[in-house]
C-alpha cells in the first residue's frame, strides 16, 4: 500500500489541528511555516505532485510539528 502524501496546504492544516488539540490558543501553521520547516531541516519532501510541488509524508510532518511545537506555543502565549 502506498503511503499517503500531503501538499503544503494540507500539511499546514493537519499541523494546525494537532497544535490546537494541545492548546486552543495555538497559532495556525501556515504554508510558509511548512516551507520554513523544510529550510531549517525539520521536514523533507517525500515526493512531488504533477506540477513539481513538494509532498510530505504524515510521519515526517508529525515529527516536524513536534520538533517546532514548544517554540511555537511559547511565542503564541507571549502575545
Amino acid at each position: 500500500m502506498a503511503e499517503q502524501l500531503y501538499n503544503g496546504a494540507r500539511a499546514a492544516a493537519l499541523a494546525t489541528t494537532w497544535r490546537r488539540r494541545l492548546t486552543a490558543d495555538a497559532a495556525a501553521v501556515s504554508r510558509s511555516a511548512i516551507c520554513n520547516w523544510v529550510a531549517r531541516g525539520h521536514l523533507k519532501a517525500a515526493g512531488l505532485d504533477e506540477q513539481g510541488r513538494p509532498l510530505y509524508a504524515l510521519p515526517d510532518l508529525a515529527r516536524a510539528e513536534k520538533a517546532t511545537r514548544s517554540r511555537a506555543l511559547r511565542l503564541a502565549s507571549a502575545t
